[in-house]
Order: C-alpha cells, then structure tokens, then sequence
C-alpha cells in the first residue's frame, strides 16, 4: 500500500497537489486507489471562500486523480477505484427510508456530493471499476465527530440537538475500513454503498446513549436558534440537523457484509475505549 502525500519527498515516493491538478506517481504501478481526501466540513463556519474548498477539495482532488488514470497506459492504470462520498448526498429527508437507489437530496453538500461522484464515474470510461461509498458519522475518538463531543458530554452539557428527532446514521470506523477494503476485494463490487451501521438511530437517543456511556447526564438541549447563531443557518441546518435515514442494504445483502458493530451503545463503548 502506498499513500500520496501532498509534497515531494526526495524521489521514491508518489505525491499529488489535488487542488493545482498535479500527480506525480514515480513510475509505480497501482491495482487500485482508495479516495478519501476531502476538507472537513465541520472544520470551521461556512464562509463562501470555505464552502468552495470544500467543494474544490473533492471535485478538483478527484478530478485529478480520474486525469492520471487517464494519462497513463492501461497496464499501469488501476483496475478499481474506491471513493468516499457523504450521507449527505440525501439532503434532509426527514423520515423517509433511504437506499443507495434513493434520489439525490437538495443543499450545499447534496450537490457537492452529487458533482464529486459526477468525477468518480468519470473512471468508468477508462475501463476503471468504481465504487462510491456514502459514509455516516464515523464513530472514533480520533477525530472528526465523536472527538468533538466527548468533551461537551464529559462535562454534562450533552445532550440532543434541536428537536432530537432527526436520523443519524453512525458507522464505527471498523466496519467502514472493512466496508472498503470488501469493495477492493469484491468480484462484482456494487457502484454505490451506503456505509451506515443497521442501528440507525434518532440523535436525541444517540446523545443520551453516549451520555450513559460516558456515565454524564444528556438533558442540555441545544435549540435550533441558538445553532443557526453559532454555526450560520446553512452550517446548522445541513450538519447538525437534516435528518437521514440510512439502510445499509447493499453492504448486506449484495456484499454479505457482516456489521462487528451494529448497534450503538457497543459500538461507543468500543470507540471510546481506544
């Protein structure tokens, strides 16, 4: 396995400039190439200037990826291409059960999730196999969402965010790397999975089964008003509040995937302990 890195380091190993579209690949040849490069969207308030490297990081990143392939000789194109997308790409669809045949939803991270996948599939024309993988929030006390809490609940001001009512689709980070590394492996891979564990929850019970698990009381509602005021309304609306109600169909029937963590309380326990 080999990682781009994002400068060039001595002569040996293969580095990108997602952004500026340069890949240099030192000549290696690569079965398959996993992408998950992104900003993060939660990193910082949605000014335009951010907005657009969220966007840019996935579409011009891909993008560039999708160009080399096509720059190099087949025998030393990858046969398979494995792309992160986002649940995101279903917009706020309330309680609606959402397949990876289900349409696109509307908003910021809809379309940007829409003209990401738009350069995977790109791929397809050079003879390179694709898989899009639309990832929940990824339980790991490294990073991203679940770093972001844990404080807040530690000192018993957790606790269900607007109405609480919305769908939250988790996944714990075992079973998404085993997720991708399946779709690398697969015959026949499926185009799209929907990389969310089967214990799909409402957030409300998601903050009051993190505060039992971290022993803290999860009673402090934080009001829709007073996220729109923090984070801006589009920020709020899209991140802390849409609602998805995800089914891993196809990771469990069309790959026979087998979740290690498919229901919450576990999974946290076994996320937190790390």
């Amino acid at each position: 396995m080999v990682s781009l890195t994002r400068t060039e380091q001595g002569q040996q190993l293969p580095w990108w400039s997602p952004l500026t579209g340069e890949l240099q690949d030192r000549g290696q040849q690569f079965d398959a190439a996993v992408h998950l490069a992104g900003a993060g969207v939660a990193d910082r308030r949605w000014t335009e200037d951010w907005k657009a490297q969220i966007r840019d990081s996935r579409v011009r990143g891909t993008r560039t990826l999708v160009d080399w392939m096509a720059s190099v000789p087949p025998e030393r194109r990858p046969r398979r291409l494995v792309s992160a997308s986002a649940v995101g790409f279903y917009g706020d669809r309330g309680d609606e059960i959402l397949s990876e045949s289900s349409e696109a939803g509307t908003g910021f991270l809809a379309e940007v999730c829409q003209a990401w996948e738009a350069e995977v599939c790109k791929a397809e024309a050079l003879g390179v196999r694709t898989v899009r993988v639309r990832i929940g929030v990824v339980l790991s006390a490294e990073g991203g969402a679940l770093e972001r809490m844990v404080p807040a609940f530690k000192m018993g001001a957790g606790g269900p965010l607007g109405t609480g009512r919305q769908w939250f689709p988790w996944v714990h980070l075992d079973d998404l790397v085993e997720i991708i590394l399946l779709s690398l492996d697969a015959e026949s891979p499926p185009a799209v999975i929907n990389a969310v564990a089967p214990g799909v929850c409402r957030q409300g019970d998601f903050a009051r089964t993190l505060g039992a698990v971290l022993h803290r009381p999860a009673f402090m509602p934080a009001p829709a008003s007073a996220l729109r005021l923090a984070m801006g309304r589009q920020m709020a609306d899209e991140i802390l509040l849409s609602s998805q109600r995800l089914a891993p169909s196809v990771a469990q029937e069309a790959l026979g995937f087998r979740f290690a963590w498919p229901e919450l309380e576990p999974a946290l326990k076994a996320a937190l302990s790390r």
